[in-house]
């Protein structure tokens, strides 16, 4: 019977481009969507910005942009990234989208209604300087725990405590650097501790093997824990860049609330735009609602989700499939280690994308782990498996279909118990199964072994000797048209995977559009092919050299020269100070920071406040006292040299961590110039200067 498949991955964050794992996410959905319509099934596979939130709303106000402005601005840049790596997705949508707004509202309204929302004053930081409050992640101070320095306000990076924004010790605001201040405020919860939540999350997440077993467990801790399970705070305040709560002023959803909600908004806007029935569809007892996700969002997807969907009558989802991370040579990925991989960098320096969906199916299975990109396993993988086995059948065949024999192959001796086919066609049940289950990596394996065999029949059977002599022609014409029947039923098997090397193949054999049932019927006999064309190119391992980002490195500047340009006097120039040795000056930290933003501070007239990237995957707070000398616009964008382990210093307009270097002279009265010190192109943030 034809299954009924709404399939999705986790919403990006509309705050920024797509990275490695994101891609790796998108291929391994894609390469089951492709399975199940290789299969017959119908299936429905779309996709969304995560487009709300205070983070968008902060970085559109720095980028003088409306919200809107911003999401669409980083909208506009996926489907060069989704077309490079040939992931399909029927539908591209955002949370912003008004199906977003409408579906989102009326789940508040029937969970409401049915005794699911309460309200309680809370009390929570609030940014005096920013007049806001402050989400979790805006936080940052000491872990009441370990007292780790620099912690977040949501958990420990250290020692992975999990906290309350009100438990920090010395918190600062990230976007200001001002203490926050405590402040009340009505909220509104979704009663996750409901026994009836309780009992129904049991039920969902532990039984019919809807969840991996490692997450399976993981929920049952949530579960059966001491603490049991809290309610959930599903309300923000103003400002706030989100979905308004019905009939509360000033009050909006918590991203996580409307996000998932994006899913069925997706859908809802693509079936607007085909004519599909949405409600009829998610009605349907038939329709399976199945989500890929990455493991650090396990907690929304398998406890928020479902109960909210559950209790305001929707359906709830099927399966939730969750992945681990990506990791480059067993290191998180990093510019500053030389380990870090840009998509886009991928194809632009030509790389074929085919080859990284292959690599990343041959390493994912159906469990929660990490999947390691390691360019040596990458080369040979690629090169032994695609080039020197599959690959490898078709160019010894095909050529000498074309060249003797006008392109016809012979298939009459393609009997129902042919040994040589009967071979493939009994792995290819195991194989679909194999892909059915998202274990990638066995069904290329068992693909990887058949093509052995066939390679044994090449070798054992040489087409190259047998064209020598004329007397052999038929000879010539069944081993060559025995090969490409095996190269077409390989095909079919790594078509998941490789759709437009397949497609490639479809054309060059002069082919429909293979489907899994093709397995069982050969090409017919005195089929013409079309000549062939080389499909796909080895891997040469000196790419590597471009793709990955470079590591930090120190720099020497050299020393400058008198001469022409020295117009200061000798007396203007400040004296050298007391003379200091290596030990003293190793101990100071020089690095070339990126100032990515740079505002005026109110209420001062000498300091600017510049937003510094260091290469350390954050930003940081800087005050400095160049006012006089520079408009903000004049520095967003440049790269300057800071002390990058001077210790914090709380200020009176917020705390500061660090210092720009800039030059001046000593008689500031008739020389007030200051000059910020800026490296020369070819410099990145984190470098070490010394």
């Amino acid at each position: 019977m034809t299954r009924k498949l709404f399939v999705t991955t986790a919403l990006p964050y509309a705050n920024a481009p797509f990275h490695l794992g994101h891609i790796m996410e998108y291929i391994q959905a894609d390469i089951w969507v492709r399975h199940q319509r290789m299969s017959g099934n119908e299936v429905h596979f779309v996709g969304a910005d995560d487009a709300h939130g205070a983070p968008i709303m902060i970085a559109a106000e720095k980028a003088g942009l409306t919200p809107q402005a911003f999401v669409a601005g980083i909208a506009a840049g996926r489907k060069q990234y989704l077309d490079g790596f040939h992931i399909q997705f029927d539908n591209w949508h955002s949370t912003d989208g008004e199906e977003n707004h409408a579906l989102s509202q009326d789940i508040y309204r029937k969970l409401k209604a049915a005794g699911f929302i309460t309200s309680k004053t809370i009390e929570q930081f609030y940014d005096p300087v920013k007049n806001m409050f402050l989400p979790d992640r805006y936080i940052k101070g000491e872990c009441p725990k370990c007292g780790a320095k620099d912690q977040y306000g949501d958990s420990c990076e250290v020692c992975s405590a999990v906290y309350a924004p009100t438990e920090v010790v010395n918190p600062y605001s990230v976007l200001t650097g001002a203490t926050p201040v405590m402040k009340s405020s009505e909220h509104f919860f979704f009663k996750l501790s409901d026994q009836q939540c309780v009992e129904f999350l049991r039920n969902w997440a532990l039984q019919d093997n809807r969840l991996q077993s490692e997450v399976a467990n993981k929920c049952r801790e949530w579960l059966e824990g001491e603490d049991g399970l809290g309610d959930w705070d599903i309300s923000r305040d103003a400002p706030y860049f989100g979905i308004e709560i019905p009939d509360q002023p000033g009050k909006y959803f918590y991203v996580w609330l409307d996000a998932p909600v994006g899913y069925l908004a997706s859908l809802k806007n693509y079936f607007g735009k085909t004519g599909r029935d949405f409600d009829a569809f998610m009605a349907d007892p038939s329709t399976e609602q199945i989500h890929f996700i990455g493991k650090d969002i396990t907690y929304f997807h398998t406890l928020f989700w479902p109960a909210m969907l559950k209790f305001s009558g929707y359906k709830t989802p099927d399966n939730v499939y969750a992945h681990g991370f990506v990791t480059v040579s067993g290191e998180k990925m990093s510019k500053s280690r030389g380990t870090g991989i840009s998509p886009l960098r991928y194809l632009d320096i030509g790389m074929n994308p085919e080859w990284l969906r292959y690599y990343f199916a041959a390493k994912l299975n159906a469990k929660v782990e990490d999947l390691d990109l390691n360019p040596d396993d990458f080369v040979a993988r690629v090169n032994s498996d695609l080039i020197g086995k599959y690959i490898n059948i078709a160019s010894r065949a095909a050529g000498f279909i074309t060249k003797r024999f006008n392109g016809v192959i012979s298939t009459d001796w393609a009997t129902p118990d042919d040994a040589f086919l009967g071979n493939l066609r009994q792995a290819a049940p195991e194989i679909q199964a194999l892909f059915e289950a998202r274990e990638y990596g066995k069904a290329l394996r068992l693909a990887m072994e058949q093509a052995d065999l066939v390679n044994a029949y090449v070798d054992a059977n040489k087409p190259w000797e047998l064209a020598k002599k004329p007397e052999n022609d038929a000879k010539l014409q069944e081993v060559c048209s025995r090969l490409l029947e095996a190269f077409r039923i390989l095909t079919i098997f790594l078509k998941p995977v490789l759709p437009q090397l397949a497609s490639q193949v479809e054309a060059q054999l002069n082919i429909a559009a293979l489907q899994w049932s093709d397995v069982a019927t050969p090409l017919p006999h005195l089929h013409t092919i079309h000549p062939y064309a080389h499909l796909m190119q080895r891997v040469d391992p000196k790419i590597f050299d471009q793709l990955f980002d470079a590591p930090t490195a120190a720099t020497t500047p050299a020393a400058a020269e008198s001469g022409e340009g020295a117009s200061t006097a000798a007396s203007e120039i400040e004296p050298v100070a007391v003379e200091i040795n290596i030990a003293d000056f190793a101990k100071i930290d020089l690095r070339i920071a990126k100032i990515v933003n740079c505002e005026h501070v109110e209420g001062s007239d000498k300091l600017l406040r510049l937003t510094l990237d260091v290469g350390e995957g954050r930003t940081r707070n800087v005050f400095s006292g160049i006012k006089s000398a520079y408009q903000p616009e004049q520095l967003i964008g440049k790269l300057t040299v800071m002390v990058a382990n001077l210790a914090p210093r709380k200020m009176k307009f917020g705390m500061s961590e660090g210092m720009v270097l800039a030059a001046s002279a000593a008689d500031e009265k008739n020389n007030p110039g200051l000059y910020i010190l800026e490296p020369w192109p070819g410099a990145q943030p984190g470098m070490r200067v010394g």
